[in-house]
């Protein structure tokens, strides 16, 4: 820790070097040294990618919990406090440009790339070929060459309709919980949190059965062409945001029941509040874009 007088706030804390980057760039090395090989066939990736999450989780738990008793220990100013929020608004843009990136992908391939596979001028190489998006034609595959297998889509019924009403009925969940830290009223903004880790759970489990629906009857895997990588990379990377932000919650959930926060001061419980409103908004893109367009 940087020097401070003991009791007294800093102007601006900064703290000391730590190991903490370091030993988190390795467990990040594993996890994708271990996808890389794992997704290639070969069956060590499986245990270089465990090695490195749990590796990594560890690391994080140790990191997370200093900054936790740093804000606790009263060491961060409003001077920090600014830093903070101007550095999460920075991140969840990345995130949006992020998502923004696979948004432009589907718009392009579904209005451009594929009709243009099926005009005149590649006639010759696909006389059969109808350059139509799969969700618009029943038994349409986006493949001029024919190498997709058949494939059914995904439509919004019932699943993912119910996965948007539990992300809907989160972001409220979550806001009372917020109200009620404001009010001071502990017990009810931990059981509304509770309330709200539930339903991002449920979610992740909806969307797990819904992957297993679309693998064993749909016939809708990531190889699928266009349609399958581009729906599998939006909801895949998605449900792996509500996790992260489901992790968040869990966090906070317990930080409040160990007496963290106060009425004036939780941006640790904000930050996470602002991330799990991102992933609601991204979600109802994609509940219209994906599944009903």
């Amino acid at each position: 820790m940087s020097a401070t007088t003991k009791g007294v706030t800093p102007y601006y804390y900064v703290p000391a070097p730590s190991r903490h980057p370091v030993m988190t760039a390795i467990g990040l090395f594993f996890v994708i040294l271990g996808a890389g090989q794992w997704v290639n066939g070969h069956g060590w990736g499986a245990y270089s990618l465990l090695f490195g999450l749990l590796w990594t989780v560890f690391v994080l738990r140790q990191w997370f919990g200093e900054a936790a008793g740093e804000a606790e220990a009263g060491m961060l100013s409003d001077r920090v406090d600014v830093s903070h929020r101007w550095s999460m608004a920075w991140f969840i843009f990345s995130e949006v440009m992020f998502f923004a990136a696979f948004f432009g992908a589907l718009y392009w391939a579904r209005t451009q790339s594929v009709p243009s596979l099926g005009s005149l001028e590649n006639a010759v190489l696909w006389p059969d070929f109808k350059g139509v998006w799969p969700s618009s034609v029943a038994g349409a595959t986006a493949s001029p060459a024919g190498i997709v297998e058949p494939f059914q889509t995904m439509g919004p019924w019932p699943l993912p309709t119910i996965n948007t009403g539990l992300l809907l009925t989160s972001g409220i969940t979550l806001t009372i919980a917020h109200h009620a830290l404001i009010a001071n009223q502990r017990a009810k903004a931990i059981g509304w949190m509770w309330i709200t880790v539930l339903l991002g759970v449920l979610f992740l489990f909806c969307q797990g059965y819904e992957y297993a629906h679309a693998y064993s009857e749909l016939n809708l895997k990531l190889s699928s062409g266009v349609y399958g990588s581009t729906f599998f990379m939006l909801t895949g990377f998605h449900g792996f945001h509500v996790f992260v932000g489901t992790v968040m919650l869990l966090v906070m959930t317990i930080r409040l029941m160990k007496g963290h926060f106060t009425p004036e001061r939780h941006f640790g419980f904000e930050g996470a509040a602002w991330y799990w409103h991102f992933v609601d908004v991204v979600w109802l893109g994609l509940y219209f874009i994906v599944y009903w367009m």
